[in-house]
């Protein structure tokens, strides 16, 4: 059920769960991705690369979780991409506001 894809050009991904929540308005999605020979990739390439995956603006995806296993070039992330960005401010957390928002500046000043 899960499905292979290529973020940013530069990982290769499953994304291992998606479902669309109609009340909240979001996609909510878990995704593993290999990055052999790299370093876990910063939360601001993932808000860019799953936001041109899924046809959407890098505001609109929300990076919850990034978990990377220790010793293995995997990482686990949770996302939400959202409808609107009011109703992503309405249900994401602040911190995960300002997070996300500070992460795809720094992504955006370095290109």
């Amino acid at each position: 059920m899960s499905k292979h894809v290529k973020i940013l050009d530069k990982y290769d991904a499953e994304v291992v769960e998606e479902k669309y929540n109609k009340l909240i308005g979001r996609r909510e999605l878990t995704i593993r991705i290999l990055h052999l020979g790299e370093g876990t990739p910063s939360r601001g390439s993932l808000k860019i690369g799953i936001g041109k995956l899924y046809n959407k603006e890098p505001e609109l995806v929300y990076i919850r979780k990034v978990e990377s296993k220790f010793g293995l070039s995997e990482t686990i992330i949770e996302a939400h991409i959202y409808d609107s960005i009011d109703r992503a401010k309405l249900f994401e957390p602040e911190h995960i506001v300002k997070r996300d928002e500070d992460s795809l500046k720094k992504v955006t000043t370095t290109q």
